[in-house]
């Protein structure tokens, strides 16, 4: 590189470049106040919800009905990874996965297409269906939630408040999706006594048609009277409940009045469907989206000054309490990186000024802001927001990026030793040591690349930590070549004296190891990798990690009854749950949702399908501590207090979601034995002794009545299977008959039996049906009664049911760890297995294993681009193998670091570790280039090889130490830990064996002998 010297032609234009320098700065500081902020980086969750209802149909008839039908069809998607289904009585959900290499932009197309694919079949399922809902905002976060109580306010008071202020949160700019939940639906009850009916002759079908007609909105003309035209309007409807205490019904020849057959009730849906309540008191809900791309903190403040002024105006009685507050926690979190982030500065500094002196400190000191004020930039551009993963990238990047800075500082401090002038010793380090800087800064960002090309979710999490370490290493570069000579000619002084004369007791130290192990160089190589394979051995006592849990303070309780089970039964069973969290010192507030799960107020939470047999409660604690403490009396409460009830006490998740750590998936097409054999899986998984609360996701049969039709007697009296079929569903859930138009509600007017009709089973036998001939026929007479039980809710996978087995983890061991103990166990159990019959791992295993493929597919990728970058700066086999026997050295270090701390190797770790690769290569690189560089400057091979290793082992060494005690804020992390002590202790060992290993490899490929008579020079050269 020596036709344009970059480094000469910034000090021949010294003003402008000091202009460049100052627009950076300003441009960094503006994009950093303007770039969004997030506790997590976004990641498309690629799953559509696909409903389907055929009342009336029990589970079986619906699973070969609708969701078969729907699976089949989804089946010819190109994209699908798989389907699950939950099929429940008359009830279809069909979850769609798409493949992980799916891109995000592609989805908006594939839901049409979904949508068009089941237009297609449309006409294939019975009479019956009532078509398909789709939802493909599965993944909308709300990362603001609401509870509004009340205390003297009926559900419908408060619901217009509400109303109100949802107006008011959907008028701001950056207003997402708003959604009110929680709420009651307005019901009018006519509940029947089928024996008054019975009695009169009635029958519910001729009062409900009596009631549709009175109440219809038909057109009624229009008088075109000449000048003008007059509408005519027919009144009668109905204006509330009173109006149907007016209605007369008629009978041949005598007239009844509605009330003397039906007792009128004008109430709330009743069972309702879901339930909201905030610290035991029922609630309306409001959660509260935010717009792509904008600024969740500035959002958070214009959303505060909205709620408080709806708060000034709440009338006695009405409150309003935050339960989820996402500005406030990314805030938090964004100032504790940010606190992370100024502590790897000093770090960073702090190496600097003491390596290399003051003034030359202070050189590479300025380059950081300028790195980091571009990177902003870019970053702005290019929508990465400042989250948990970008601004760990920073601080990972912070300890590289000042590598390039201080080679090209060392250079040129070394060229003033000498003599040279300040313009000279700037511009040299472009001719000697930028292409190899370069080259060394593109392998390392090329270790990164397997993050840059992850299609899972979870590299899809982690995409940013490539670009931004990409991004600001190559800036780096620049700064290192462009701003760093100009900033050294201004601060450096013109004469420096000479630092190398006497080395000091370590490098002395460093010389005798190093002759030594060039002496002795095949010692050195074999002795080097026999602590490799060691290490490679110790691998075993590694604990393996998917994504670990958060460190946010909630604390989440799924709670999951019997599949019969009531939401009543529900209710009474979280009544008693929350019992514990009143006036305990570990609980700041809760919330509690029953018959359905909290909305998605992070995006890694999972959320459980809905349904009467389930709950959950969002606890808020006061800190990490409390959290943990709460969450061991909570689990000893479940053990103790709640037998029958499967109780999951969890901590929100980094990462895609998992649920319980360790799963299994027994699959096979009879549901009977299928349930036999995932009972005994469950058995065998339970003898580990470090699982608990093992549970199977569906298993329970429910009970049934089946009511017999006497088909030929029916018939004789003038009776059909649909008449008792309807008339039974009119009492049991009720018949909406019509509706009342109450201002902008629609309040369904339901008529079904009273409550004696309604929950008695022994009343079905008495149940009173009127004929075509008017006669009045008890059930009994045509129909008789047996007892039985079938599946409340069948799951599927691909087609085929399946019941999954999960545990939770009572010790700290890892998931991984626990299911390879348990793979000899779980191979027998699938060896016994009747043909058809499978059991799989799911759970964290399958997700990990899902993730890190796509990191396997792309590592060839990065070595073939390592190795051509390699080539182009050595030019030479030899010389490339020579660099890249470096590469795998780190992972001793990975080893000693990871084993003694108890630190598992995670998703992220794992994407360390390969950094790891191209950071050593770099190392490597400098030192080689130097040995040839001397080489060509006529010294002997040997006398090369040691004044390289003793020229480049400062700054290596001093890279590396920047690099490694960077880690140190974010080593105290739940989330960056694994990763900060994996890529510290490989950076810190395999530099360190690089300087020896490396020396001694050279000797080895190149058949270097040591000269017979002469001793390598004591000193090397800098130059």
């Amino acid at each position: 590189m020596t036709r344009f010297n970059l480094s000469d032609w910034a000090l021949n234009h010294r003003s402008f470049v000091w202009f460049l320098m100052i627009i950076a700065l300003v441009a960094g500081a503006m994009s950093y106040l303007n770039i969004g902020r997030e506790e997590d980086p976004n990641f498309s969750i690629k799953v559509m919800v696909i409903s389907g209802s055929l009342p009336g149909a029990d589970t079986q008839e619906t699973l070969t009905q609708v969701t078969d039908r729907i699976e089949k069809k989804l089946e010819d998607l190109d994209s699908l990874d798989f389907t699950r289904s939950i099929t429940r009585p008359g009830q279809a959900i069909v979850y769609l996965e798409l493949l992980p290499t799916t891109k995000a932009d592609q989805l908006p197309l594939i839901w049409q297409k979904v949508r068009n694919m089941m237009g297609d079949i449309s006409g294939e399922f019975p009479e019956e269906f009532r078509g398909f809902q789709f939802n493909d905002s599965f993944g909308d976060v709300f990362g603001n939630i609401y509870a509004f109580t009340s205390d003297g306010f009926s559900p419908r008071e408060t619901r217009d408040f509400v109303e109100r202020v949802r107006q008011e949160v959907q008028a701001l700019d950056d207003a997402g999706k708003v959604e009110i939940f929680g709420t009651r639906e307005e019901v009018i009850y006519l509940e029947y006594s089928t024996e008054r009916l019975a009695a009169l002759g009635l029958n519910q079908q001729a009062v409900q048609a009596t009631l549709a007609a009175q109440n219809a909105i038909i057109p009624s003309g229009v008088i075109d009277s000449g000048p003008e035209r007059v509408l005519v309007r027919v009144e009668g409807q109905f204006a509330d409940a009173g109006s149907l205490e007016d209605i007369n019904l008629r009978v041949g020849d005598r007239f009844f009045r509605l009330t003397d057959v039906a007792e009128i009730k004008r109430g709330y849906e009743d069972p309702p469907s879901s339930l909201f309540r905030y610290k035991g008191q029922e609630a309306i809900g409001l959660s509260v989206g935010m717009r792509t791309g904008a600024n969740i903190v500035e959002y958070g403040e214009k959303l505060k000054n909205v709620i408080e002024k709806a708060r000034a105006e709440l009338p006695i009685g009405l409150e309003i309490h935050q339960v989820a507050d996402q500005p406030v926690v990314v805030e938090e979190a964004v100032n504790h990186f940010i606190k992370a982030l100024i502590e790897a500065i000093l770090i960073v500094l702090a190496v600097s000024f003491i390596s290399l002196g003051l003034r030359a400190g202070l050189v590479v000191t300025l380059t950081i802001p300028l790195v980091l004020a571009i990177t902003f930039v870019v970053m702005e551009y290019y929508g990465i927001t400042l989250q948990r993963i970008s601004l760990g990238a920073l601080i990972i990047a912070l300890g590289l990026l000042v590598d390039d800075a201080m080679i090209a500082i060392e250079t040129m401090i070394s060229r003033l030793e000498i003599g040279e002038s300040l313009t000279k010793a700037a511009s040299y380090a472009w001719t000697s040591i930028a292409f190899p800087m370069l080259t060394g800064t593109l392998i390392t960002v090329a270790g990164f690349i397997p993050i840059g090309l992850n299609t899972s979710a979870a590299g899809e999490f982690t995409f940013s930590l490539f670009v931004v370490i990409a991004v600001a290493l190559v800036v780096s570069w620049i700064v290192a070549v462009l701003f760093a000579p100009l900033i050294g000619v201004t601060l450096l002084p013109a004469r420096m004296k000479h630092h190398n004369v006497a080395p000091g007791r370590f490098r002395r130290a460093f010389h005798g190891f190093l002759r030594l192990a060039m002496r002795f160089r095949w010692v050195t190589i074999v002795a080097t990798l026999l602590v490799f394979a060691f290490s490679i051995y110790s691998m075993r006592f590694v604990e393996q990690q998917f994504f670990p849990n958060s460190d946010r303070t909630e604390l989440i309780v799924d709670m999951t009854l019997p599949q019969n089970a009531t939401i009543e039964a529900t209710r009474t069973e979280m009544d008693r749950m929350e019992v514990h969290l009143k006036d305990n010192e570990n609980v700041l507030f809760w919330s509690s949702y029953v018959g359905r799960g909290a909305p998605r107020f992070l995006l890694a939470f999972d959320v459980p399908t809905a349904g009467a047999n389930t709950g959950q409660i969002v606890i808020q604690t006061p800190n990490v501590a409390a959290r943990d403490a709460l969450r061991a009396q909570l689990n000893h409460v479940a053990e103790t207090e709640f037998p029958g009830v499967d109780n999951f006490i969890k901590l929100l998740e980094i990462g895609p979601p998992v649920g319980r750590p360790v799963q299994y998936r027994v699959s096979g097409p009879d549901i009977n034995l299928l349930r036999d054999k995932a009972r005994e899986l469950a058995s065998v998984i339970a003898r580990d002794a470090r699982l608990t609360s093992i549970v199977l996701d569906w298993n329970e049969p429910a009970r049934v009545i089946h009511v017999n039709i006497l088909q030929d007697k029916a018939r004789q009296l003038g009776i059909t299977a649909t008449d008792i079929a309807s008339a039974l569903n009119a009492i049991y859930d009720g018949l909406s008959v019509t509706q009342l138009r109450d201002q902008a509600y629609l309040i369904d007017i339901v008529g079904r039996g009273d409550d004696e009709a309604r929950k008695s089973v022994e009343g079905l036998a008495n149940l009173q049906l009127t004929a075509s001939s008017g006669a009045v026929i008890p059930l009994r007479a045509v129909a008789t009664f047996d007892y039985g039980t079938e599946q409340p809710v069948i799951h599927q996978r691909n087609r085929t049911p399946t019941i999954t087995v999960k545990a939770a983890i009572s010790t700290k061991d890892q998931p991984d760890s626990i299911v390879r103990d348990l793979t000899a166990k779980v191979a027998d159990f699938n060896e016994n297995l009747p043909l058809g019959y499978s059991a799989v791992v799911g759970g964290s295993v399958e997700a990990s294993a899902d993730s890190q493929a796509p990191i396997a597919a792309v590592v060839p990728l990065m070595i073939l681009i390592m190795l051509t970058l390699s080539m182009v700066q050595m030019q030479g086999f030899r010389l490339t193998f020579v660099v890249l026997c470096a590469a795998p050295l780190g992972l001793i270090g990975v080893v000693a670091a990871l084993v003694p701390s108890g630190a598992p190797l995670g998703f992220v770790a794992i994407l360390g570790v390969l950094a790891l690769i191209g950071i050593l290569i770099r190392n490597s690189i400098i030192l080689v280039h130097e040995i040839e560089v001397l080489r060509e400057k006529g010294r002997t091979a040997w006398d090369a090889v040691f004044e390289a290793s003793d020229s480049r082992a400062r700054p290596i060494l001093l890279t590396a130490a920047a690099a490694s005690l960077a880690l140190i804020p974010i080593s105290r992390q739940i989330f960056w830990g694994p990763m900060a002590y994996a890529m510290m202790g490989g950076i810190i060992v395999g530099t360190i064996i690089t300087l020896v290993f490396v020396p001694a490899l050279y000797l080895a490929v190149f058949r270097v002998e040591k000269p017979d008579g002469s001793a390598p020079q004591e000193e090397a050269e800098t130059a």
